[in-house]
């Protein structure tokens, strides 16, 4: 049964510094923005681990699912903040850290709702590109065609036998896709799905490197 609880969203700046799951020499877009630098790339791969990450969980009499307005699998966009209806009862909350904490203060507590911020905990990655789904053919036995997964859709599956949360959420136009996973398998998940989209953009740049 969900707890009522309440996050003291002033207390996550005491947490340590943000270390990414990736132990690459990348430039990454983590913290900073939602969108990939190159959006009309043939295929990139970001490590946007140091995204913010709150899950919120209200039970169905409660006033917060209704603010939280993403029924389950869909996600919507609140002030460059990204509200995914991840699970029945459950809401990931992704995006810059002000303005993440700033949407869940506006929740209201009462009744069974719970709050965690497991950006710590949790390893983000965004593919984009055209291809991007014929990556995720290759790593998962999901349709990623558009009738079944369109923009704003959200899912949780095995990519390369790991459990992820997956929302697509498109930049500009072009397919993309934010993944994530438990922190713990961050490098093997990130090298799995660099390795598997070299088929189909060898060329291509991961987190903006040339």
């Amino acid at each position: 049964m969900l707890t009522s609880t309440r996050m003291d969203c002033g207390s996550v700046a005491e947490l340590p510094t943000f270390e990414s799951p990736v132990s690459r020499s990348f430039v990454s877009d983590a913290g900073a923005s939602m969108e990939p630098r190159q959006p009309g790339a043939v295929l990139t791969l970001h490590d946007v681990s140091a995204t913010t990450k709150i899950i919120v969980r209200a039970g169905p009499e409660t006033v917060a699912r209704h603010q939280l307005d993403a029924s389950f699998g869909t996600s919507r966009v609140e002030e460059d903040v990204l509200v995914i209806g991840q699970r029945p009862d459950e809401w990931i909350i992704l995006g810059p850290a002000a303005a993440s904490r700033a949407l869940v203060d506006r929740l209201d507590r009462s009744g069974h709702v719970s709050v965690i911020d497991h950006t710590h905990s949790r390893a983000l990655f965004r593919l984009t590109g055209a291809k991007a789904s014929s990556v995720l053919e290759k790593l998962c036995s999901l349709d990623w065609n558009d009738h079944m997964t369109p923009d704003g859709a959200a899912v949780s599956a095995s990519v390369a036998k790991v459990t992820c949360d997956i929302a697509r959420n498109d930049v500009n136009g072009v397919r993309s896709y934010l993944i994530s996973c438990d922190r713990s398998y961050g490098q093997y998940l990130f090298d799995a799905i660099l390795d598997a989209r070299h088929e189909f953009g060898a060329d291509a740049p991961v987190d903006g490197a040339g």
